[in-house]
């Protein structure tokens, strides 16, 4: 009977993750707030969060072993260490603190050998979680004071059949998790230093917001840190990849001469000819600011194509 709650409350989570991921209109792994996973959902009259102020969760309906484990969000002035974070073909999860005999910790061993599917939430900012599940506890290093984690991507993902195999199923869900980390990351990141506002118009509106590039991802320099990012919405974020707009290292919006001198309705002129010589918002922190260096570099190429 117990056994049948632990997989009755296990499917419910995944289906209220999915559900969770649908409204917020993300793909998989999604990107979802704490205030919504910690109030989780109903379960036969009984509230279940799906996680809690430690990185092993049990919440108090299961009778016994965790739901989920959690990673905590980095600081916005320091790189996400995720790197560090994976081995090869999973991720490293620290134990709970140094005794591999704290309940916690015996608690996910236990959740191993009975082989029971997990919830992964790897804080990207503060208040904002990727989800990812299920996740599968498949090894235990005490040496190392960690447990290892392997992803499936279970009915998420359309798998191509050469990784059909289980470990090459889990390798390629893995790879996809880091991919999304890598592209979510940056986004929260930005957002978060930005408060959430198109540093040129400064809407607000978070579906319609975008962390740019100022030196483009795979070119020398052109890192996922806040000092590479600007916030801007869809419209601006496009006219500063095509050079419609540049941006002046003294932080001042240069619209292209020949689109200055167009007639082309309400929408050219208030949502860009008017950006020309507005100063664009920034973080008040000198470190999280756009790093001038590179401004002026995008500048340059902004001016080649003027």
């Amino acid at each position: 009977m117990a056994e049948d709650l632990d997989d009755s409350v296990r499917l419910a989570a995944f289906n209220f993750l999915a559900e969770q991921a649908r409204l917020h209109g993300e793909w998989w792994p999604p990107v979802l707030r704490r205030d919504s996973l910690a109030a989780g959902f109903t379960f036969q009259g009984r509230r279940v969060p799906l996680l809690g102020p430690q990185g092993i969760f049990k919440p108090a309906i299961l009778p016994a072993l965790p739901l989920s484990i959690t990673t905590t969000a980095p600081s916005l002035r320091k790189p996400a260490p995720y790197e560090d974070e994976f081995g090869y073909g999973y991720l490293v999860y620290r134990y709970r603190g140094t005794d591999s005999r704290h309940g916690d910790n015996v608690r996910l061993r236990a959740a191993m050998l009975e082989r029971k599917p997990l919830i992964y939430f790897h804080g990207i900012v503060a208040g904002r979680y990727l989800a990812v599940w299920p996740v599968f506890i498949v090894g235990d290093s005490p040496g190392e004071l960690s447990f290892q984690v392997a992803f499936d991507p279970g009915e998420h993902l359309d798998v191509p059949e050469l990784v059909a195999e289980e470990d090459a199923r889990r390798a390629y869900a893995l790879r996809l998790v880091k991919q999304r980390l890598h592209q979510v990351g940056f986004r929260e990141r930005v957002l978060t230093a930005y408060q959430r506002t198109c540093s040129v118009c400064r809407l607000r509106h978070d579906e319609l917001l975008d962390a740019s590039h100022i030196i483009p991802d795979g070119r020398p320099r052109g890192d996922p840190i806040i000092p590479n990012g600007l916030a801007l919405c869809k419209l601006h974020h496009s006219a500063f990849d095509t050079n419609i707009i540049g941006i002046r290292p003294d932080l001042t919006v240069e619209v292209r001469p020949d689109v200055l001198s167009e007639s082309d309705g309400p929408m050219l002129v208030h949502g860009l000819q008017e950006a020309n010589n507005r100063r664009i918002w920034v973080p008040r922190s000198h470190e999280l600011q756009p790093g001038r260096d590179r401004l002026e570099e995008r500048y340059e190429e902004f001016r080649r194509a003027c």
